[in-house]
């Protein structure tokens, strides 16, 4: 028992150098990111259901317009609420694509950025649900979340956060980049590419700093899909 309980914890110790070095080898001028976002039909990671999914590239501190891609989703799940936010009624959704093939177009994107998300855990948790779902092939990622990197920050600036001081539009607002039409999951995945990029400049993260520059703020992660 004690000898597994010590290999155990040497698994994780070489996991985490693993992953710093990994770190260590990604320069933020040379690396590509990329921003994904989900539309949901809830917030329960075990029942909900993608709607569609938007996501774009980009890289040395530009976005790459010409990357995005959006796909609406054919889903026969109870909706529950989530028109009101997003827009996409029953009668919208029926004309979409199925999970499976908005998901391989997704895998290359997957493959060779790093991810950018605001809030990543419950859009990884609902990915990793699809591609279970339909066995698609594990992917190991490294993400970046910017909900945590805005929350890094606030929480040096107040010992109480504000209610809703660390939403897309808000977080945006605090660094002055402009408006931008909020629920469509192409807009907020643009919309958190460009945040993401704003935050290094905040931080004082230039092209020539790897990623383990971002690693105290507890916003990198690495996770494995399917």
């Amino acid at each position: 028992m004690i000898k597994q309980f010590i290999q155990a914890c040497a698994s994780v110790f070489f996991d985490k150098n693993r992953f710093k070095a990994k770190l260590r080898e990604r320069y933020v001028g040379k690396t590509s990111f990329a921003a994904i976002d989900l539309e949901l039909t809830s917030l329960q990671p075990s029942k909900t259901q993608i709607t569609s999914l938007g996501y774009v590239e980009g890289k040395g501190m530009r976005i790459s317009l010409a990357s995005s891609g959006y796909h609406v989703i054919n889903t026969r799940a109870d909706l529950g609420q989530s028109p009101v936010i997003h827009g996409l009624t029953q009668d919208i959704l029926e004309r979409g694509e199925e999970l499976d093939e908005a998901l391989r177009h997704l895998l290359p994107l997957l493959k060779r950025n790093i991810l950018i998300f605001h809030n990543a855990k419950l859009d990884l948790m609902a990915l990793d649900r699809a591609f279970k779902q339909n066995n698609l092939q594990t992917v190991e990622v490294i993400y970046i979340d910017t909900l945590q990197l805005a929350l890094y920050q606030l929480n040096k600036q107040h010992q109480v956060l504000p209610n809703n001081s660390a939403t897309l539009t808000v977080c945006r607002q605090r660094l002055d980049l402009p408006a931008f039409p909020a629920h469509n999951a192409l807009d907020d995945a643009l919309a958190t590419l460009q945040l993401f990029f704003a935050q290094l400049n905040e931080l004082g993260v230039t092209g020539e700093d790897s990623l383990k520059a971002l690693l105290h703020t507890k916003a990198v992660g690495q996770y494995q899909l399917g």
